[in-house]
């Protein structure tokens, strides 16, 4: 059966800038001239102030609904909180700090008030509550109380990333959609019971190759706050402004080489102003027009996507992000793989090859911000680190697990993607391949083998080890116990910090285990 290729075009809606002057209005009204021009359907989210704006309504009513949905951004502002009747700590009437612009900056009812009159509002303009719900980030009490109160289609947030805009969110599901965890939104939950019945997205489309160690370097390390290489039309230096990487990210990541569907956020928020994005969005556009025409993309609001996700998976399904090039080198590849238990990036460079990163989920893990606010103008939402390839370089040392024999790394073939059905993948590298299955991996070679963790810098998101042996490895982090246990192959144990595994009868079979 083939698989949805699918793009959500999201823009959302603010009605202030304080960083410089912007036309706002002339935004959106462009945004929607383009949609418009090539017969594109999409989704618009307001923010509150937005909301009370007769302009920014009046231009929304005017829409077909049939190709424009309507839904809220949640970024906290002003005059929301004046009809919550909560002080305002901001700078300005918009304010990007998360103590202020942020839902963690708040109290678990004052969260609760600013929902309210979001959605009070919004059904007051138009007549019904909206069905998605979008931010950058936000915490798991919001995300349980705007499902249950409220209901909601689809929930989006941002991609990964660590320090950009003062939040980080690092070793989360790297792509498309997962059900989250009611005590940890950042985390897939692992059972239907537990788990926020509301789809969240990730947004905008980052470059799968080169997004996750953006800005790092092997003496220094990890960038303290990343760049960003993703579809977002602004970028004209590196990513969605930029007609050949746009052409290039739309080829792999809509190659079918995925598990369930394809998928990319595309579109903008209007403070970037219109001069910023508009040749950007234009050639995106006409592209995805194209591509549409032609049956290799579907283009539908996220509203819809999520309804249609709810309706073919009860639990968050396996998925597969696979590039088989770099936008820059043929040479390069990365398949993201995840599930509800972990993922995993395994990363090719000519005929060296990595699994550059492994975390691992635990949907049980407490929201950082259940019963905190957060006083200041940084956040961190994180998952479970066992191998952290952008994290832990540093010293010149690159990280990340190596597949070596007799003392030398095995040379890596071109990269091949199987799909072996119920959510498992087989990814091929010549001399060896990697299983991807829902609850492990396994790696097999022709002979014996070891897999060597090679880490540069153990100051950073690095785990404590709880205990090791033979056959287990279990460790500590966010004061969660987890880690692998091997069905075949052993631990090198020999260490106080074991960072090999030797195969047996040519195999290293891995499952995940939670204490």
């Amino acid at each position: 059966m083939k698989k949805r290729q699918i793009v959500n075009i999201v823009n959302f809606i603010r009605d202030v800038e304080p960083r410089g002057p912007v036309d706002l209005v002339e935004t959106v009204r462009e945004q929607i001239r383009v949609m418009k021009r090539y017969g594109l359907r999409g989704s618009f989210l307001l923010q509150y102030d937005a909301l009370i704006d007769p302009v920014y309504v009046e231009m929304l009513k005017a829409l077909d609904p049939a190709q424009f949905e309507l839904g809220v951004w949640f970024e906290v502002v002003e005059p929301q909180c004046e009809a919550a009747g909560i002080p305002w700590t901001g700078r300005f009437p918009w304010d990007w700090h998360v103590h202020c612009g942020f839902s963690m900056g708040y109290t678990k009812p004052q969260r609760e008030k600013l929902c309210d009159v979001l959605y009070e509002k919004f059904k007051e303009t138009f007549g019904y509550y909206p069905r998605v719900f979008g931010s950058w980030f936000f915490d798991s009490h919001t995300a349980r109380y705007v499902s249950d109160r409220y209901g909601a289609d689809a929930m989006c947030n941002c991609k990964e990333q660590y320090g950009t805009d003062g939040y980080t969110l690092w070793g989360g599901y790297y792509g498309q959609a997962y059900y989250p965890s009611r005590t940890n939104v950042f985390m897939p939950a692992q059972t239907g019971e537990d788990q926020v019945p509301v789809p969240l997205f990730r947004m905008l489309g980052s470059d799968p190759v080169y997004q996750y160690d953006f800005g790092m370097s092997a003496d220094q390390g990890a960038s303290r706050v990343q760049g960003v290489i993703t579809l977002e039309p602004v970028y004209n230096g590196g990513g969605g402004g930029v007609p050949a990487w746009v052409d290039w990210f739309m080829k792999e990541n809509f190659n079918g080489d995925c598990l369930t569907f394809g998928y990319a956020q595309a579109g903008q928020e209007n403070s970037f102003g219109w001069p910023g994005m508009k040749n950007g969005i234009e050639y995106q556009f006409s592209l995805f027009a194209k591509l549409a025409a032609e049956g290799k993309i579907e283009v539908e609001p996220i509203g819809e996507t999520g309804r249609w996700y709810k309706e073919n998976w009860k639990e968050t399904p396996p998925s597969a992000i696979t590039a088989h090039t770099a936008f820059d080198d043929p040479n390069k590849s990365s398949v993201w793989y995840c599930t509800k238990n972990y993922r995993i990036n395994l990363f090719a460079s000519g005929g060296d090859f990595r699994i550059r990163d492994l975390h691992v989920f635990d949907g049980r893990t407490p929201d950082p911000f259940e019963d905190t606010v957060c006083p200041g103008n940084e956040a961190v939402y994180e998952t479970l680190p066992v191998i952290d390839g952008n994290r832990h370089t540093g010293n010149g040392i690159v990280a990340g697990a190596v597949l070596t024999k007799n003392g030398r790394p095995v040379e890596a073939g071109p990269m091949t993607f199987e799909d072996l059905g119920n959510g498992c993948a087989r990814v091929g590298y010549g001399a060896f391949f990697v299983l991807l299955r829902e609850d492990g991996f396994r790696i097999e070679s022709e002979g014996d083998f070891r897999l060597e963790y090679r880490i540069g810098r153990y100051d950073d998101h690095m785990p404590d080890v709880v205990s090791a042996g033979e056959r287990e490895l279990i460790l500590k982090y966010m004061n969660r116990d987890y880690g692998f246990a091997l069905l075949s192959g052993t631990f090198d144990s020999r260490t106080a910090v074991p960072t090999a595994a030797a195969s047996e009868n040519g195999a290293i079979d891995a499952r995940i285990v939670r204490k």
